[in-house]
């Protein structure tokens, strides 16, 4: 059995004008484009399993793929008897199937396993349903997908605010900006209906934007585009800011990071803000090797059912247990002042990151505290146009330190909506005054933005 030695954690897909949080969940871990670990499992037969497969329902079949996985992969903290919780939800998916116990559907156990799996009380665990799991594959891989390329936040009614705009999209072609407000669609009153139905027809569609005080029209179709959010650099006076929208983009996230801080650094940035606000997860090796841009050297010990593991991060370069297992093709290092921007969205991978950067005391952390995915990781198991994504380990500092639930800033603040219409980023601002208080660093042993370390490897 193949299986990811140190998996991903938590993503938001960038559709089409999604609501401001979108559902989180992990990368496929086969597909992710990283080493594999040969591990060895005796696997636990679990309470639906007794039957022969070729005589089991559909939705019986599912349900015990479900369960092998809970018995013999989970590597949580929930402190459930798991044979215990696959015996009760059997009885509700028997009930369920009564009237067609042998050919009941593989739908039909969709609400049992998603039930299961919520009493399991892991909030990082779920089931994907098919449509949940597609959309996860076309951003995982860096796919296409039609759309208008932005996410927005609620405003006032059905009134939305954008906050972040995709690269090459059909939005960023037809200008719209961080801080527009949509107010109508096609002369009529905006609605998100209309703006859905308008992306998933691609009909060309005229938007009624407020921008400061300016009211402007923007002519926009939806169209296939790149999944792929890489990062982004911004100067705000003399200072850089590093706008990291996911992990999750198909490869890549790290290697920007890297190309940016060089940017900054050639550039004589005075300081950088990196700003992970609305940023779900990813993959953790693109957390890690982002990571060292800034904290050149971290290392964390981890728990699963297999036993424990040591990841080690020197610059841009992984190694897990002492074997390289990934790096970014041209290391940088900033050396300068730097602080981090997060919300209550910010989850998983993006909070690992946080708390990287909060635990080496390399900078402030500002804003709210997070969402709450920061001690573990998961890994998503397919199960046919299905899949589970299921916590496969928790992590500890070397020193025996936990790893938070949450990360808790260093300077609290709130992004404030109204504000930011009117063109004031209130946590942007809080971050960059942060800055002037925030500690510089000795320069690692490494070339910055130049050749990386012998041991280093090529990217995976």
């Amino acid at each position: 059995m193949m299986r990811l030695q140190l998996h991903l954690v938590a993503w938001a897909a960038l559709s089409a004008l999604t609501p401001l949080v979108a559902s989180a969940s992990p990368v496929l871990a086969e597909d992710s484009g990283q080493n594999h670990a040969q591990h060895n499992t005796v696997h636990t037969e679990s309470p639906s399993s007794t039957v022969p497969t070729d005589t089991q329902s559909p939705a019986q079949r599912l349900y015990a793929q479900v369960n092998d996985l809970l018995l013999n992969e989970y590597g949580g903290l929930s402190s459930i008897d798991r044979t215990q919780l696959i015996k009760d939800y059997q009885a509700k998916l028997d009930a369920a199937c009564q009237s067609s116990a042998d050919t009941c559907a593989r739908e039909t156990a969709y609400p049992v396993i998603e039930a299961e799996i919520d009493a399991l009380g892991d909030e990082h665990s779920f089931f994907e349903r098919p449509s949940d799991y597609s959309d996860f594959l076309a951003s995982a891989r860096g796919g296409s997908r039609l759309q208008f390329g932005v996410r927005l936040a609620q405003l006032d009614g059905e009134a939305r605010v954008v906050l972040d705009v995709l690269a090459g999209s059909a939005a960023a072609e037809a200008g719209l900006a961080r801080g527009d407000v949509l107010k109508t669609i096609n002369g009529a009153s905006y609605t998100y209906d209309a703006l859905t139905k308008a992306r998933t027809d691609g009909t060309p569609t005229v938007l009624g934007v407020q921008r400061g005080d300016t009211q402007l029209s923007v002519n926009i179709t939806s169209r296939e585009t790149t999944t792929r959010d890489l990062p982004t650099l911004r100067r705000v006076g003399s200072v850089d800011v590093i706008r990291i929208p996911t992990f999750l983009a198909g490869g890549g996230v790290a290697d920007r990071v890297h190309e940016l801080v060089a940017q900054a650094i050639r550039e004589r940035a005075t300081g950088v803000v990196v700003d992970l606000r609305g940023n779900t997860g990813g993959n953790l090796f693109e957390c890690d090797e982002a990571a060292s841009a800034f904290v050149p050297n971290f290392s964390r010990l981890s728990r699963s059912p297999d036993g424990n593991g040591r990841t080690v991060v020197s610059m841009g370069t992984r190694l897990e247990d002492g074997q390289v297992s990934g790096a970014v093709r041209v290391p940088a290092f900033w050396t300068g002042p730097v602080s981090v921007v997060v919300d209550k969205s910010s989850a998983s991978c993006s909070e690992f990151f946080a708390y990287e950067v909060q635990y080496a005391k390399r900078g402030p952390i500002v804003g709210e505290v997070t969402a709450g995915v920061a001690n573990t990781a998961t890994q998503v198991f397919p199960l046919g146009d299905a899949a589970l994504q299921l916590t496969v380990l928790n992590y500890l500092k070397p020193d025996g330190t936990p790893y938070p639930v949450r990360v808790t800033p260093d300077v609290a603040g709130q992004d404030d909506i109204q504000k930011l219409v009117q063109g004031q980023d209130v946590l942007l601002d809080d971050a960059i005054q942060a800055l002037q208080t925030a500690p510089t660093s000795a320069s690692p042993n490494a070339n910055q933005g130049g050749n990386m370390p012998d041991n280093a490897g090529s990217r995976h």
